[in-house]
């Protein structure tokens, strides 16, 4: 029950693509469809978006995989920590938008109710 909300982010923290999902949606295979279409020079991801299969597209398509390994994985994979430290730009992305209280609470119950509440071309004027 609810609606969850995966993005995409560009360098500075504006948004360049926003997903809704049911709330047990998982994150990792939102991952794929974030980027279609994007050439990022690197994707920095929680530990929910380590999946060989994430991992792979980036290679294939030329961006740096900056995740931490999944705590499932028998060898972790490296890591550049230093680059890591830029993902507080869609932690604080998502920060913004939770001072809505709609939007933080997650009342809609469908994708559909909670796209129709969000008026994208207003939210994206306001991240900016």
């Amino acid at each position: 029950m609810g609606t969850k909300i995966h993005a995409c982010t560009e360098a500075l923290g504006n948004a360049v693509r926003l997903i809704a999902t049911g709330g047990q949606a998982g994150d990792c295979p939102q991952a794929l469809p974030l980027l279609e279409g994007l050439q990022p020079g690197k994707m920095l991801a929680d530990t929910a978006y380590d999946s060989n299969q994430n991992r792979a597209y980036c290679a294939r398509n030329g961006i740096e995989a900056v995740i931490p390994s999944n705590l499932g994985r028998t060898e972790p994979l490296p890591m550049d920590a230093q680059t890591y430290r830029d993902r507080n730009k869609i932690e604080r992305f998502f920060g913004r938008l939770k001072q809505y209280r709609r939007l933080a609470t997650r009342y809609e119950k469908t994708v559909v109710s909670f796209l129709a509440f969000w008026h994208i071309g207003a939210m994206i004027d306001w991240l900016r």
